[in-house]
């Protein structure tokens, strides 16, 4: 007698196992964060599909639900290969991947994070000049089913919901500018994309969310785990940085 399950899946990591084989993490809408064991997963046939972005038809089985089981699969949609293009959309996928690998625990279900995973990974392909913004926005709502959601919707001191430009990074709730201005050096920028306020309008507005969600993931999804923020997405974080102090974005 076996178990099994079948699904739609984005890949999360691939580690090398044995000679040719490779360990898979998976994200799934049912099964959360789910292992398998990919024979054959290192070889040229495979090694494409397993690359952290894909979107896959998955397949795993196994004689016993805790076991690791084998996992195949098929092509959906190959995010890895597109976004081999540009650095910066391959930056951000890679930033993802490893957030959700690191902070989602193991077979718990996480399907508000894994249908806001699918929409950002379909999202490089059809805007990869907003791939930071996305990511940011995917990251509050990882945050969120966490348990460790932010509450912008109204100044923590005052209950006004208008000129918020704040958050506390003790509490996670916006700041409006009466009560926060004694306080400014110690608050976090709330970027105007995410209190309902159009797109971001570039690198600047991108830094802003990326710093504030990883503030919240660096001290609650992975402190609590005793794990550092992964270093794809410091990378990604500094790339941004990098490109919010070029004189053309200050143009």
């Amino acid at each position: 007698m076996s178990t099994s399950w079948e699904g739609p899946a984005v890949v999360l990591s691939a580690r090398p196992h044995g000679e040719a084989g490779a360990v898979i993490g998976l994200l799934t809408e049912a099964m959360g964060r789910h292992p398998g064991l990919a024979k054959g997963g290192q070889s040229r046939a495979q090694a494409p599909l397993w690359q952290p972005g894909n979107l896959v038809e998955a397949r795993w089985v196994a004689r016993l639900s805790e076991q690791l089981g084998a996992v195949s699969a098929e092509m959906v949609h190959p995010a890895a290969a597109l976004a081999m293009e540009d650095p910066l959309t391959l930056a951000v996928l890679s930033a993802a991947c490893a957030v959700a690998d690191g902070a989602l625990p193991e077979r718990v279900p996480q399907p508000e994070t894994f249908h806001g995973l699918v929409r950002l990974v379909v999202s490089l392909a059809r805007e990869p000049a907003r791939a930071p913004e996305a990511l940011v926005r995917w990251e509050m709502i990882l945050l969120r089913e966490l348990g460790y959601g932010l509450d912008l919707e109204a100044c923590a001191a005052t209950g006004e919901r208008e000129d918020l430009p704040w958050v506390s990074p003790r509490t996670g709730r916006a700041v409006g500018r009466a009560a926060g201005e004694p306080y400014a050096g110690r608050l976090l920028p709330l970027p105007a994309f995410l209190r309902g306020e159009g797109a971001a309008d570039g690198p600047s507005a991108w830094l802003e969310g990326l710093r504030l969600t990883a503030h919240f993931l660096e001290r609650d999804a992975f402190g609590n785990l005793h794990r550092p923020l992964p270093a794809a997405r410091i990378r990604v974080q500094d790339r941004v940085a990098a490109l919010a102090a070029s004189p053309e974005a200050g143009a």
